[in-house]
């Protein structure tokens, strides 16, 4: 059969042949998570064990996770090839066996004299960290019923095979094999593991999507090469808030923490050019002031451009309509490029608003102020609909020396207690209201 009939997905049918089981030894074989765990319990009788959360030593990393890692817990981190995941992990490697017990790191793509090169590079010294260069899962699990470690970092879980199957490691078989052994080992010992996952071409998580089922975090590693800051961001945890949001900054010495990154993506903005206009965007539980840029320009072709970057394209084609039915601004024959300054991807629809008003100061060739900032869904109406989180939008805006914020007026009635006294808050209803107020 050439496609899966459940996912839909092309010639991914692999041949598994699993050793052979007797009925008596499969019959007094334990399969629970938890060793011991033979029989249910009632709710109410189960305890939970008060166990301190570890942490990595790089506090940017604790937030994305939660608050630190949880023994017990088995964490999938993916990105492109060369953007850091490896570099980050041996960091926190480090410092998990400086401060707490032996680690295990190991590797199916480098050897442990490349991975001491590295650890060199980022000034590990002493420590009790063991390093294994294998890809036999089982020879993975012999290592960590030997070391019994405070922590686990297997990079990556495409190198590594069960010798139970013979199809190759990466196959979809291979992956869901070794998974599910590690979450065992994890769950059983309560011990932490990291795997590293590699990512297709559209940057999506390789492997069969049960993967990011069984395991307990998800992260992902993004950045562009071209730039120097990274973005660790949760799309799952069952530990912590998803949509959580780690920034770091890649130097000679490994990767280090931003715990500020509103004044690192506003460090090089324009002041009182058109086409510019400051955005108060939420990810997950943490405020980011980014830059939102346009230009338009008028097109040498018949057809006009439209391109982005940072925002979704498909919305900046929604929002341009909207700007010419209902506030009759003529784009239709103009090219209109959108970018956020500094690599940050927003999806959020609290953005609609700062893309209006880049775009509209653009064309008319008339900045905002400077000192103002923006946040506001648009609406195919011409309305300015509310967001979440307004408080935390308003005191980074104010923290960040803005005196000025344009919002929807439905947002505008803070409490006297939410409300900075050195920011005025101006609330608008309609398109027409947010432009005369951005570019009057």
């Amino acid at each position: 059969m050439g496609r899966c009939p459940d996912c839909g997905a092309w010639n991914s049918l692999v041949e598994e042949q699993p050793a052979q089981q007797s009925a008596p030894a499969a019959a007094n074989h334990r399969y629970g998570l938890v060793s011991g765990s033979a029989s249910a319990k009632l709710y109410s009788d189960i305890k939970t064990s008060d166990a301190p959360r570890i942490s990595s030593g790089i506090a940017e990393f604790d937030r994305v996770l939660g608050g630190g890692i949880v023994p017990g817990a088995l964490v999938l981190l993916g990105g492109e090839p060369g953007i850091g995941k490896s570099t980050l992990l041996l960091q926190v490697a480090a410092h998990v066996a400086r401060h707490v017990g032996p680690v295990l790191y190991s590797s199916g793509e480098e050897s442990e004299h490349q991975i001491k090169l590295r650890g060199e590079r980022l000034s590990v010294d002493r420590a009790p960290l063991y390093l294994l260069a294998e890809t036999c899962l089982e020879r993975i699990l012999e290592e960590i019923e030997r070391l019994k470690p405070a922590l686990v970092v297997v990079d990556s879980i495409q190198t590594i095979f069960s010798a139970r199957f013979q199809s190759a490691p990466g196959s979809i078989g291979q992956v869901r094999e070794v998974a599910t052994h590690l979450l065992f080992a994890a769950k059983g010992r309560n011990i932490p593991i990291v795997l590293v996952g590699h990512v297709t071409k559209d940057g999506s998580l390789a492997g069969p999507k049960a993967l990011e089922h069984v395991v307990d975090t998800v992260l992902y590693f993004e950045g562009e090469r071209h730039h120097a800051h990274r973005v660790v961001r949760a799309f799952k945890n069952r530990f912590g808030a998803a949509s959580e949001l780690g920034v770091f900054e890649m130097s000679a010495t490994g990767l280090r923490e931003v715990p500020n990154p509103s004044q690192m993506f506003l460090a090089e903005r324009s002041i009182g050019k058109p086409g510019s206009a400051v955005l108060c965007c939420i990810e997950g539980s943490r405020p980011i002031l980014v830059e939102v840029q346009a230009l338009v320009s008028s097109s040498t072709f018949g057809n006009a451009r439209r391109m982005a970057s940072g925002v979704d394209q498909q919305r900046l084609s929604l929002l341009l309509a909207v700007l010419e039915k209902r506030a009759g601004l003529g784009l239709l024959g103009d090219d209109v490029y959108v970018n956020v300054a500094g690599g940050m991807n927003v999806d959020e629809p609290a953005a609609d608003l700062s893309i209006v008003a880049a775009v509209a100061s653009s064309v008319q060739n008339r900045a905002v102020g400077s000192m103002t900032a923006v946040f506001g869904e648009v609406g195919l109406g011409g309305e300015v609909r509310a967001t979440t989180q307004t408080a935390l939008r308003v005191r980074e805006a104010a923290r960040m020396g803005f005196e000025r914020c344009v919002l929807p007026s439905a947002n505008a009635d803070l409490p006297a207690s939410e409300r900075p006294a050195q920011i005025e808050l101006v609330g608008v209803r309609t398109l027409d209201e947010a432009l005369q107020a951005l570019l009057a």
